[in-house]
Protein backbone atom coordinates (compact mmCIF):
# COMPACT_ATOMS: atom_id res chain seq x y z
CA UNK A 1 0.00 0.00 0.00
CA UNK A 2 3.16 2.55 0.76
CA UNK A 3 4.43 1.49 -2.43
CA UNK A 4 0.92 2.69 -4.42
CA UNK A 5 1.02 5.68 -2.05
CA UNK A 6 4.31 7.34 -3.02
CA UNK A 7 3.80 6.25 -6.30
CA UNK A 8 0.63 8.62 -6.86
CA UNK A 9 2.48 11.24 -5.14
CA UNK A 10 5.54 11.07 -7.25
CA UNK A 11 3.21 10.68 -10.45
CA UNK A 12 2.41 14.74 -10.79
CA UNK A 13 6.34 15.64 -10.58
CA UNK A 14 7.06 13.39 -13.01
CA UNK A 15 4.65 15.02 -15.35
CA UNK A 16 5.21 18.30 -14.10
CA UNK A 17 9.09 17.74 -15.70
CA UNK A 18 8.19 16.62 -18.38
CA UNK A 19 6.18 19.35 -19.32
CA UNK A 20 8.17 21.77 -18.32
CA UNK A 21 11.28 19.60 -20.15
CA UNK A 22 9.67 18.65 -23.56
CA UNK A 23 11.44 20.82 -25.95
CA UNK A 24 9.25 23.83 -27.56
CA UNK A 25 9.29 24.81 -31.31
CA UNK A 26 12.53 25.65 -32.39
CA UNK A 27 13.31 29.47 -33.36
CA UNK A 28 16.38 30.25 -34.93
CA UNK A 29 18.55 32.97 -34.45
CA UNK A 30 21.51 34.47 -37.30
CA UNK A 31 22.50 32.01 -39.37
CA UNK A 32 20.39 29.01 -37.57
CA UNK A 33 18.63 26.26 -39.78
CA UNK A 34 14.95 27.29 -40.84
CA UNK A 35 12.58 25.54 -43.18
CA UNK A 36 9.94 28.49 -43.03
CA UNK A 37 9.18 32.30 -42.23
CA UNK A 38 7.95 31.10 -38.75
CA UNK A 39 11.69 29.59 -37.31
CA UNK A 40 13.59 32.85 -37.38
CA UNK A 41 13.42 35.27 -34.63
CA UNK A 42 13.12 38.84 -34.63
CA UNK A 43 13.26 40.56 -38.30
CA UNK A 44 16.05 37.51 -39.94
CA UNK A 45 14.31 35.40 -42.70
CA UNK A 46 14.76 32.17 -43.80
CA UNK A 47 17.01 32.27 -46.76
CA UNK A 48 18.08 28.89 -48.20
CA UNK A 49 17.47 26.96 -45.16
CA UNK A 50 19.66 29.23 -42.91
CA UNK A 51 18.01 32.25 -40.76
CA UNK A 52 19.45 35.63 -42.64
CA UNK A 53 18.88 39.42 -42.67
CA UNK A 54 16.46 40.50 -44.55
CA UNK A 55 17.80 42.75 -47.75
CA UNK A 56 14.88 44.92 -48.10
CA UNK A 57 14.82 46.00 -44.16
CA UNK A 58 18.20 46.79 -44.20
CA UNK A 59 19.22 44.93 -40.59
CA UNK A 60 23.07 43.86 -40.09
CA UNK A 61 22.31 41.85 -37.45
CA UNK A 62 24.29 38.67 -39.37
CA UNK A 63 27.86 38.87 -39.86
CA UNK A 64 28.33 38.85 -43.14
CA UNK A 65 31.46 39.61 -44.27
CA UNK A 66 32.44 38.96 -47.88
CA UNK A 67 34.50 36.16 -48.86
CA UNK A 68 37.63 37.17 -51.54
CA UNK A 69 35.72 34.74 -53.65
CA UNK A 70 32.09 36.64 -53.98
CA UNK A 71 33.65 40.53 -54.74
CA UNK A 72 31.31 41.97 -52.29
CA UNK A 73 28.33 41.00 -54.67
CA UNK A 74 25.38 41.32 -52.84
CA UNK A 75 21.19 40.57 -52.51
CA UNK A 76 19.32 43.71 -53.75
CA UNK A 77 16.45 42.09 -52.03
CA UNK A 78 14.12 38.80 -51.41
CA UNK A 79 11.82 37.08 -53.11
CA UNK A 80 9.12 34.99 -51.43
CA UNK A 81 7.91 31.49 -53.17
CA UNK A 82 7.08 27.77 -51.92
CA UNK A 83 7.02 28.75 -48.11
CA UNK A 84 10.84 30.35 -48.33
CA UNK A 85 12.49 33.33 -49.06
CA UNK A 86 15.24 33.59 -52.07
CA UNK A 87 17.98 36.21 -52.20
CA UNK A 88 17.66 38.68 -55.45
CA UNK A 89 21.18 38.52 -56.81
CA UNK A 90 21.88 41.10 -59.96
CA UNK A 91 25.76 39.97 -59.53
CA UNK A 92 27.83 37.17 -59.20
CA UNK A 93 31.90 36.41 -58.00
CA UNK A 94 34.32 37.44 -60.43
CA UNK A 95 35.36 35.54 -63.15
CA UNK A 96 38.83 34.12 -63.02
CA UNK A 97 41.12 31.40 -64.39
CA UNK A 98 39.20 29.18 -61.87
CA UNK A 99 36.14 30.63 -60.63
CA UNK A 100 34.50 28.53 -57.89
CA UNK A 101 30.87 27.51 -58.83
CA UNK A 102 27.68 25.08 -57.77
CA UNK A 103 26.57 22.67 -60.61
CA UNK A 104 23.09 21.64 -61.27
CA UNK A 105 21.07 19.32 -63.44
CA UNK A 106 18.88 21.14 -65.86
CA UNK A 107 16.49 19.51 -68.78
CA UNK A 108 17.35 21.87 -71.32
CA UNK A 109 14.44 20.12 -73.65
CA UNK A 110 10.98 20.79 -74.61
CA UNK A 111 9.28 18.42 -72.20
CA UNK A 112 11.27 19.74 -69.24
CA UNK A 113 8.81 22.18 -68.38
CA UNK A 114 10.95 25.34 -68.70
CA UNK A 115 11.43 27.78 -71.22
CA UNK A 116 13.63 27.94 -74.68
CA UNK A 117 16.71 28.99 -73.96
CA UNK A 118 17.54 32.66 -74.09
CA UNK A 119 20.76 32.55 -75.87
CA UNK A 120 18.65 31.56 -79.27
CA UNK A 121 15.16 31.10 -78.39
CA UNK A 122 15.26 27.14 -78.57
CA UNK A 123 15.20 23.99 -77.06
CA UNK A 124 18.21 21.39 -77.00
CA UNK A 125 18.99 18.16 -76.30
CA UNK A 126 20.40 16.80 -73.16
CA UNK A 127 23.06 15.12 -74.96
CA UNK A 128 24.80 18.54 -76.04
CA UNK A 129 27.22 19.93 -74.33
CA UNK A 130 25.85 23.40 -73.14
CA UNK A 131 25.19 25.27 -70.00
CA UNK A 132 23.06 28.30 -68.50
CA UNK A 133 24.74 30.74 -66.31
CA UNK A 134 23.78 32.88 -62.81
CA UNK A 135 22.48 36.13 -64.26
CA UNK A 136 25.83 38.22 -63.24
CA UNK A 137 27.83 35.70 -65.55
CA UNK A 138 25.30 35.60 -68.46
CA UNK A 139 25.77 39.41 -68.49
CA UNK A 140 23.04 40.51 -70.37
CA UNK A 141 23.94 37.81 -72.96
CA UNK A 142 27.26 39.03 -73.40
CA UNK A 143 28.53 35.02 -73.07
CA UNK A 144 25.89 33.66 -75.04
CA UNK A 145 27.64 31.30 -77.85
CA UNK A 146 30.78 31.51 -76.00
CA UNK A 147 32.35 28.19 -74.78
CA UNK A 148 33.53 27.82 -71.07
CA UNK A 149 35.63 25.22 -69.42
CA UNK A 150 33.80 23.38 -66.23
CA UNK A 151 36.44 20.90 -63.92
CA UNK A 152 34.51 18.84 -61.48
CA UNK A 153 36.56 19.47 -58.28
CA UNK A 154 35.34 15.81 -57.25
CA UNK A 155 36.77 13.85 -60.35
CA UNK A 156 39.36 16.50 -61.62
CA UNK A 157 37.76 15.85 -65.16
CA UNK A 158 37.16 18.56 -67.52
CA UNK A 159 34.55 19.62 -70.15
CA UNK A 160 34.33 22.29 -72.72
CA UNK A 161 30.39 23.36 -72.82
CA UNK A 162 28.66 26.26 -74.90
CA UNK A 163 26.59 29.21 -73.12
CA UNK A 164 22.92 29.18 -74.17
CA UNK A 165 20.99 30.19 -71.68
CA UNK A 166 20.68 32.26 -67.94
CA UNK A 167 20.13 30.63 -64.96
CA UNK A 168 17.91 33.43 -63.39
CA UNK A 169 18.85 35.11 -59.95
CA UNK A 170 16.49 38.07 -60.22
CA UNK A 171 13.04 36.64 -61.81
CA UNK A 172 10.92 33.24 -61.10
CA UNK A 173 10.41 30.72 -58.27
CA UNK A 174 12.51 29.68 -57.11
CA UNK A 175 15.55 31.59 -58.04
CA UNK A 176 18.81 30.68 -58.98
CA UNK A 177 21.89 31.60 -56.65
CA UNK A 178 24.18 33.68 -58.19
CA UNK A 179 27.15 31.24 -58.61
CA UNK A 180 25.22 28.64 -60.85
CA UNK A 181 26.48 26.70 -63.80
CA UNK A 182 23.36 24.55 -64.78
CA UNK A 183 24.37 21.66 -67.22
CA UNK A 184 22.12 18.58 -68.62
CA UNK A 185 23.08 15.21 -68.55
CA UNK A 186 26.02 15.28 -71.02
CA UNK A 187 27.82 17.90 -68.98
CA UNK A 188 27.32 15.40 -65.67
CA UNK A 189 28.42 12.49 -67.61
CA UNK A 190 31.42 14.37 -68.76
CA UNK A 191 32.39 15.24 -65.44
CA UNK A 192 31.88 11.43 -64.29
CA UNK A 193 29.65 12.68 -61.97
CA UNK A 194 26.23 11.49 -60.37
CA UNK A 195 23.58 12.69 -61.93
CA UNK A 196 21.16 11.59 -58.85
CA UNK A 197 23.31 13.91 -56.45
CA UNK A 198 21.71 17.05 -58.23
CA UNK A 199 24.63 19.74 -56.61
CA UNK A 200 28.35 19.13 -57.08
CA UNK A 201 31.09 21.42 -56.96
CA UNK A 202 33.46 22.85 -59.75
CA UNK A 203 35.15 25.59 -61.03
CA UNK A 204 34.81 27.50 -64.77
CA UNK A 205 37.18 29.71 -66.57
CA UNK A 206 36.38 31.00 -69.96
CA UNK A 207 37.98 28.79 -72.69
Amino acid sequence: MKYFVALFLALPIAISITLFSSPSHAISSCDGPCHTLDDCTGQLICINGRCRDDPDVGTLRCPNTPSPSDGGCRPSGTVHCQGQSFPIYRCSPPVTSSTRATLTNNDFSESGGGGASECDGRYHKNSELIVALSTGWYAGGSRCGNRIKITSTKTGRSVMAKVVDECDSVNGCPLCRNNIVDGPNAVWHALRLDIEVGVEDVTWSMA
